[in-house]
């Protein structure tokens, strides 16, 4: 076999070499079913969001890695409670609920 991106010789190709040929022609179609699919997910969860779960931003622990923020697991019920939200609707509406989480900043 031929080194690197050289052109193939004549004799170098098999004899079913279309079989290991893979082709691409579906992917305008791939992607139009991928857009209609995302489309009918936010539709069908409509009252919550599509990326999963409206979570906290929260600091990492310990002093390496508190300069970052992340996504938490879920809100306080301290939290909850100041923006008059009942936990079992917030569950039903798409925002994650962490029962362990205290509100220690303030």
């Amino acid at each position: 076999m031929p080194r690197h991106n050289n052109m193939l010789s004549s004799n170098q190709r098999k004899k079913e070499w279309q079989k290991y040929v893979k082709t691409w022609f579906d992917q305008p179609g791939r992607k139009k079913r991928r857009r209609n699919n995302r489309v009918k997910k936010a539709a069908a969860i409509y009252p919550r969001p599509v990326s999963g779960p409206l979570r906290p931003v929260v600091r990492c622990p310990t002093a390496r890695h508190n300069t970052k923020v992340r996504l938490g697991r879920g809100f306080t019920l301290d939290e909850l409670k100041a923006a008059e939200i009942n936990v079992n609707l917030a569950k039903t509406i798409g925002i994650a609920v962490d029962y362990r989480r205290k509100n220690c900043s303030e």
